[in-house]
């Protein structure tokens, strides 16, 4: 195991770093949001233009790199990320942080694109499986680090805003200074929507619906925790729980749809999730009841994209596996930037607890249709299945596919310029 992650050690760290910064930011906004007065709806359009600026990370992202390279976009991206970090305490009004957390977003998108494609060109069909798994774990276990975090300061002072600008910046130091080489210049993927709906629609379905749910929990649910007077604290150990429950049911799910209907699995998920959130909405929850209501929710509603992914790639050629992927992502992707300025719009009327009513409004939904799919298309014979693969199911922010991308893949384009960064690989970023 240690030499197939030696090659990425310092990537993983730098990964460690980015996302513990990103987890305190998601978190620290809305807090600092609700104590600077900021209403329920601008909370819910700022955090909905973090996914606007991500979306279109995910499609102009890959001209980034193409005009850089991955260590300079990289670097670039970090160093934007972590001033814009500093900029909300700097000022603190609603519209200036929608822009703070679009460019953000686009930050991200770009990191993302980046470190994933390093990821696939460091491994082989044998290490695929470590190698991805080890990033999802780095991933999970940093988001909710950073959480809990912003137990660290006031969140009426600037200090959390520094320390999430610090670990951005220092991000980027075990990236630049690797002495792996980096990745070969990415292509550009095309995006199938019609085609996948035509074969897969729950995935395609289920992947926006619950970008529409879970974007809004990631970004109103503190508001919900602290709307109740019950601090800060509380508010990280209620998103953290909520984090690691999904991380932890991932595998066990994802697994157990290898062998029954992932529609079905994923129908009992949403049911669960349904009910969860009709209780967070409900009952006037706190202390321990909250934070196993919180892990309820994040087990039953999170691991949802792995399902509806998993379920893409088994209704689909392998030789789309990248376009599926991709589309899979953008559609994530949409749903989540519409999500929190929805439920935004109904806290402002009902309360915060009604965040819950939204999600389980969007659950039910979904669970309609996926009931519905399953009595009009048959379930998927197991041996046509693509075996359950964590890495490359897990909602972790980019296009992770079960194998290396084929260079003839019709929906991969390699544009103009790409073979002169090829060139020049080794001069600017190898051994």
């Amino acid at each position: 195991m240690r030499l197939n992650l030696r090659p990425i050690v310092s990537l993983l760290i730098g990964v460690a770093l980015l996302l513990a910064g990103n987890g305190l930011h998601l978190t620290l906004v809305p807090l600092r949001g609700v104590a600077e007065a900021f209403s329920p709806v601008a909370l819910g359009l700022i955090g909905s233009a973090y996914f606007v600026g991500f979306v279109t990370g995910c499609l102009l992202g890959p001209y980034v790199v193409l005009r850089a390279g991955h260590i300079r976009a990289f670097t670039a991206m970090v160093a934007i990320a972590a001033s814009v970090a500093l900029a909300y305490a700097l000022a603190p009004a609603p519209v200036a942080w929608a822009v703070f957390r679009a460019i953000t977003g686009f930050c991200f998108a770009v990191l993302y694109l980046v470190i994933e494609s390093w990821l696939n060109d460091h491994a082989t069909n044998a290490t695929r499986g470590l190698v991805m798994s080890a990033y999802t774990v780095v991933n999970f276990g940093a988001i909710a680090l950073g959480q809990m975090l912003v137990t660290l300061y006031p969140v009426q002072q600037a200090s959390n805003f520094i320390v999430s600008a610090m670990l951005l910046s220092l991000a980027s130091v075990p990236v630049a200074l690797t002495r792996s080489a980096q990745p070969a210049p990415i292509a550009l993927v095309s995006f199938r929507p019609v085609q996948l709906f035509h074969a897969a629609p729950v995935a395609l379905m289920a992947s926006f619906m619950l970008g529409v749910a879970n974007g809004a929990f990631w970004t109103l649910a503190p508001v919900f925790v602290t709307a109740g007077d019950l601090g800060v604290e509380r508010a990280a150990q209620f998103m953290t729980g909520a984090v690691l429950a999904g991380a932890l049911v991932q595998w066990p799910v994802g697994h157990l749809s290898d062998r029954l209907d992932r529609r079905l699995v994923l129908l009992v998920l949403l049911v669960g999730a349904m009910a969860t959130s009709f209780a967070l909405w409900l009952l006037p929850a706190s202390g321990s009841m909250l934070l196993a209501l919180g892990a309820a929710f994040g087990a039953l509603a999170l691991p949802g994209y792995s399902l509806a992914a998993a379920h893409a790639y088994d209704k689909t050629p392998a030789g789309d596996a990248v376009a599926t992927a991709a589309t899979i992502l953008l559609a994530f992707g949409l749903g989540s930037a519409a999500g929190p300025a929805l439920a935004s719009l109904l806290m402002a009327r009902r309360g915060p607890a009604a965040l819950f009513l939204f999600t389980a409004l969007v659950q039910g939904l979904l669970a309609a249709y996926v009931l519905y799919r399953t009595r009009v298309q048959a379930t998927l014979e197991p041996g046509r299945k693509t075996e359950f693969d964590l890495g490359a199911t897990a909602s972790v922010g980019g296009v992770i596919t079960h194998e290396l991308p084929d260079p003839h893949d019709p929906s991969v384009a390699v544009p103009d310029g790409y073979a002169g960064h090829a060139a020049g690989r080794g001069a600017e970023g190898g051994r």
